[in-house]
């Protein structure tokens, strides 16, 4: 293992004027985006770069994704955004999101993707790797409602 891995990842951010759509509020494939960054950066900090997993030949590829809108969100307003691994399967990941205004803790958005495994260099799904797979702590869902935000260790999105 190459860092202690964090349960959950959680960065305070704020979209920007042109996230914007013409209803005045955030688009939704921002919030896809952010999705996005949220797990690059959880395994970032998990110890593993996109650039490393490149040179083993290995990448994550989206199969899916989910969000629920629950509020509207502005652009400008902080918003603390938790990210998690819910399960791993054999060629799979289920990861999943909470967006949460930081001013009043109130839950925006709720969302999972199902992340594909893949051999970089076949363009093909690939079982797992075991030093990937203990790079992560699962959190099961019954442990979900346990999860409290705004969590008190916000990490910036770099």
């Amino acid at each position: 293992m190459k860092n202690e891995p964090a349960r959950i990842h959680a960065h305070r951010f704020a979209f920007p004027p042109e996230a914007e759509d013409e209803n005045r509020h955030v688009n939704n494939i921002e919030y896809v985006r952010m999705m996005q960054e949220a797990a690059i950066a959880h395994t970032r900090r998990n110890g593993w770069t996109p650039e490393e997993l490149h040179e083993r030949g290995w990448t994550w590829v989206a199969r899916s994704h989910f969000i629920e809108y629950l509020q509207p969100c502005r652009a400008g307003e902080d918003i603390d955004l938790l990210t998690w691994v819910a399960d791993f399967k054999k060629i799979r990941s289920r990861r999943k999101y909470r967006f949460v205004r930081a001013a009043d803790g109130v839950l925006l958005a709720r969302a999972e993707t199902d992340w594909v495994f893949l051999d970089f260099h076949k363009g093909r799904p690939r079982a797992i790797p075991p030093e990937i797979l203990a790079a992560y702590v699962v959190v099961p869902e019954n442990e979900e409602r346990n999860i409290q935000y705004p969590t008190p260790n916000i990490q910036p999105i770099k």
